[in-house]
Formats: C-alpha cells, structure tokens, sequence
C-alpha cells in the first residue's frame, strides 16, 4: 500500500497592474498587512528581515485565534522570483517546513502571479492553505481593483 505524504499547491493570478507594483505589494510589509491573512483585517503584526537569509514573520488572527506564520527567505530575484520558506508557530498548526516560490510575470501590461507551495505533511494540511491563500490572493488582488 502506498500513502501520499507529500502534496503541492499551485495557484495562477492575473493581476492588473505592472511587475514591480505587484512586486512591491508582495513583499512590502505595509501592503503585506493588507492582504496577507484570509481573514480581512487579521493581520496583527508584520516582521521582515529582507534578504536572502533573512525572516519574517506574520502574526494574525482567524475566527478569534492566533496564527503566527513564519519563514526565511532563500532567493530574492526582483521582481521576477521569491521563495521562501512557511510554517506555523503554534503547535496546533505546525506542520513542518514547507517552500513557498511565487514567479511574477509580465503579461501585456498586466503581471501573472504564480505561487507554488510545496511539502505538505498530509493532504489536509494543503487543503486548509489552498483555501487560506485562496482567499490571500482575492484580497491582493484587491489591492489593484
């Protein structure tokens, strides 16, 4: 018998604005704080350190319980690439460290987001962040509407 312990995400935005503003947006902590919890107005506090070994943290709150987010940059290339590793402070949501890589791509004059998150522990764990990045990207992308 064969069990899957490893699962990815990958999600694929298209957001009407140039390359470095969506750069900027993502990974400037005063616009992070506006979209960077799938709950709209959780974010508590933003911490960032960036640079290629660098962290960050990103201290929220969803349906009245801290969430803390935390991880360490591993390759700046702007504003074409960032990854970055995830996981969660609270042992409740700890999953172990997982990779983050969002690609920016120029599009006519509007910028393709594509963000991959890879090394889940368990299909349920990618199913909660599928759906929390979900609802991340909707207020991102909000910030260009």
């Amino acid at each position: 018998m064969s069990v899957e312990t490893t699962t990815s995400l990958r999600i694929v935005r298209t957001i009407q604005a140039d390359r470095q503003a969506v750069w900027d947006a993502w990974t400037k902590p005063e616009h992070m704080r506006r979209w960077s919890c799938p709950a709209p107005g959780g974010v508590q506090d933003i911490q960032s350190d960036f640079r290629v070994g660098g962290s960050f943290t990103i201290s929220m709150n969803v349906e009245d319980e801290a969430h803390t987010a935390f991880g360490t940059y591993k390759e700046i290339d702007e504003p074409n690439r960032l990854v970055y590793t995830w996981d969660w402070r609270e042992e409740s949501h700890a999953m172990g460290e997982t990779l983050v890589s969002v690609e920016f791509t120029e599009k006519g004059g509007a910028t393709e987001v594509v963000l991959v998150h890879d090394g889940f522990p368990a299909v349920e764990a990618k199913s909660g962040h599928e759906e929390g990045w979900g609802a991340c990207l909707a207020h991102f992308e909000a910030l260009f509407a």
